[in-house]
């Protein structure tokens, strides 16, 4: 089939017909593709808007755990009696009392002036480290033992033993004179901790 001239004005409107809907569905196509990136970036911003609020949700449970781990620390230490202002004549009154139990021939100590262990910054307790050296007169290596144990066990403090040496005494001209067969002698810091606000 051959086109003449006159079946050009016949064709011309179908073929603009068709360009129109070739527009139309361009200009559809087109405005779906916005649609559709649009709609991407509100399901990224919806992502990314989720995601923080689960990171922040991880973050706030992180933070109450480290404050309910701190809080019992906290009571653990007040409970133990470690908190608040040293207590010296209490200290010496359990030196004493387990030297009686423990049955230790001899023994004689002094405490050092307490002294800041660092800058408490924002924190809101400090530590505080009070010195004591103790000689001490034994019948065997065990007592020691025992009486450290003893120490850290009842003593409102927390107790870091420094040094520790023992050494044999010599030997008495009367026997009955001392029981006594070791000399002992140990460096260690009492530690207490008390709230910032508390200091003087």
């Amino acid at each position: 089939m051959t086109l003449t001239g006159r079946d050009i004005p016949k064709l011309l409107g179908p073929l603009l017909a068709a360009l129109v809907m070739f527009v139309i569905a361009g200009l559809l196509i087109w405005g779906s593709q916005i649609d559709a990136d649009k709609a991407e970036q509100e399901r990224n911003a919806a992502t990314a808007a989720r995601n923080q609020i689960e990171q922040r949700l991880r973050q706030v449970r992180t933070e109450e755990q480290d404050i309910k781990e701190r809080t019992q620390l906290l009571q653990q230490l007040q409970n133990a009696g470690i908190t608040g202002e040293e207590k010296r004549l209490d200290w010496m009154e359990l030196l004493r009392d387990i030297q009686r139990e423990l049955r230790i021939p001899g023994m004689s100590y002094e405490f050092g002036i307490q002294t800041a262990l660092d800058k408490a910054g924002d924190a809101s307790y400090a530590w505080y480290a009070s010195p004591l050296r103790v000689e001490l007169r034994l019948l065997h290596e065990e007592d020691l033992l025992n009486f450290l144990v003893a120490l850290q066990k009842n003593a409102k403090a927390l107790i870091i033993v420094r040094h520790c040496s023992l050494s044999p005494l010599p030997a008495q001209a009367d026997a009955r004179q001392s029981l006594a067969k070791l000399a002992a002698e140990c460096e260690m810091q009492w530690l207490t901790a008390r709230q910032v606000s508390e200091k003087k």
